[in-house]
């Protein structure tokens, strides 16, 4: 929480990081927060106090916020690549197609779309009557784990969450995919090796928490439904609900020269540090 929040107020407070790139940086940071304080807080409390109950109402609002916000990263990290290729592979036209207008216009849609594709998807499962055992098989309420407490018949509920998951999802992780092929192609034409790894770092920290966030996405949803599996599924949760948001702010914050200029800053600015007195001699 507090390392999301850092990053947020340093692009805010600092001119030099009013940039697409720390823009989206910053509302991939506001993301991360909404994660932490979704599925944490209630975990921790469990763990703690030992009272696992959670009532059907507020199982279904975990689920409706956990879903939107991984919605809105697939849309966001999608962006976020498209505006490093832009950086790297266009870097004549980058300033005037990646303007503040379309800034706006492509975290606004991922915000908006992310979370209305989960709306539709909540607002189905909650018509749904529960019943059998009323114990959940994960440590958050997930899709998978509620529709196994459902009642009645899910078929027609599983599919369109198929469908909507591909329609949001699949087309981002495509945009995603390719354009750091196009990053790695266009870095790899480079004949200078040191433009070369500097074109590398700038694109890195990105590609680690792509390849973190989709990986274990994957491995979670596409696996089959087994007891063994379904216990492995549970730690790789871990990955994209508390790793992924723990680890962000620390790949930009020590990866990147100007997050690091722009911290030094501030603490100089927050932080009085003793000065020495100097005394100037007379001149005679």
């Amino acid at each position: 929480m507090s390392g999301n929040i850092l990053i947020v107020v340093l692009i805010v407070a600092n001119q030099h990081l009013h940039t697409p790139m720390y823009f989206f940086l910053g509302n991939l940071s506001c993301l991360e927060i909404g994660y932490t304080s979704t599925i944490l807080p209630r975990m921790l409390a469990s763990l703690l106090t030992g009272d696992r109950t959670i009532s059907v109402s507020g199982c279904i609002m975990q689920f409706n916020w956990f879903s939107s916000l991984v919605a809105v990263e697939c849309a966001l990290l999608a962006v976020m690549s498209y505006d490093r290729y832009l950086a790297i592979c266009k870097p004549l036209h980058y300033a005037m197609q990646m303007n503040v207008s379309l800034c706006l216009q492509m975290a606004s849609l991922s915000w908006i779309s992310g979370f209305l594709a989960s709306t539709v998807t909540t607002s189905l499962l909650a018509q749904f009557t529960f019943c059998g055992p009323n114990e959940i098989d994960h440590f958050f309420c997930d899709f998978t784990p509620l529709i196994k407490l459902c009642c009645s018949d899910t078929s027609q509920m599983e599919l369109v969450t198929f469908i909507l998951s591909s329609i949001f999802t699949l087309p981002t992780f495509l945009l995603t995919v390719i354009s750091y092929i196009s990053i790695i192609a266009s870095i790899l034409r480079i004949p200078s090796t040191t433009k070369r790894q500097k074109a590398f770092s700038t694109c890195s920290s990105h590609l680690i928490l792509v390849t973190i966030f989709y990986g274990t996405l994957m491995i979670v949803y596409m696996l089959p439904d087994r007891a063994t599996v379904g216990n492995l599924n549970k730690v790789f949760s871990v990955f994209y609900t508390v790793l992924t948001p723990m680890v962000n702010p620390l790949i930009y914050s020590l990866r990147n020269k100007e997050v690091n200029r722009a911290l030094r800053k501030a603490l100089v600015k927050c932080v009085p540090f003793p000065q020495k007195s100097v005394k100037a001699n007379s001149i005679c």
